[in-house]
């Protein structure tokens, strides 16, 4: 459920700029979002659908591209990707890690039409 303010969020933006741009209509967004964040692409898209309505971003195409997250071991500062779930780190085994990149969410382009 915490897609629906998400999406609004998305929209404010892109008309915002779109608008700013001189934009006849909107008709790409992309979006980046890592692997471990909690944002559903299908409910964004879903919200997207039902709430871009009417506004010049109607009938816009939605792209995700998704971030394979990235760790950091704090015992021997080893950096891996992590290719399914948190794992140890492959260099010491220890689990005292942080997560350098992999929960982020963010529009990165808009594409239009003038």
């Amino acid at each position: 459920m915490h897609e629906l303010p998400i999406t609004e969020n998305i929209l404010s933006i892109a008309l915002k700029h779109a608008q700013a741009a001189g934009a006849r209509r909107v008709t790409d967004i992309h979006i980046v979002l890592g692997k471990f964040s909690s944002i559903v692409d299908d409910s964004v898209q879903f919200y997207w659908d039902l709430i871009s309505g009417g506004t010049i971003c109607e009938g816009a195409r939605l792209h995700f591209q998704r971030l394979t997250p990235r760790m950091r071991c704090q015992d021997c500062q080893h950096e891996f990707e992590v290719t399914g779930e948190i794992q140890p780190c492959p260099q010491c085994n220890s689990l005292n890690l942080t997560l350098l990149s992999g929960d982020e969410f963010y529009l990165e382009s808009i594409e239009i039409e003038r």
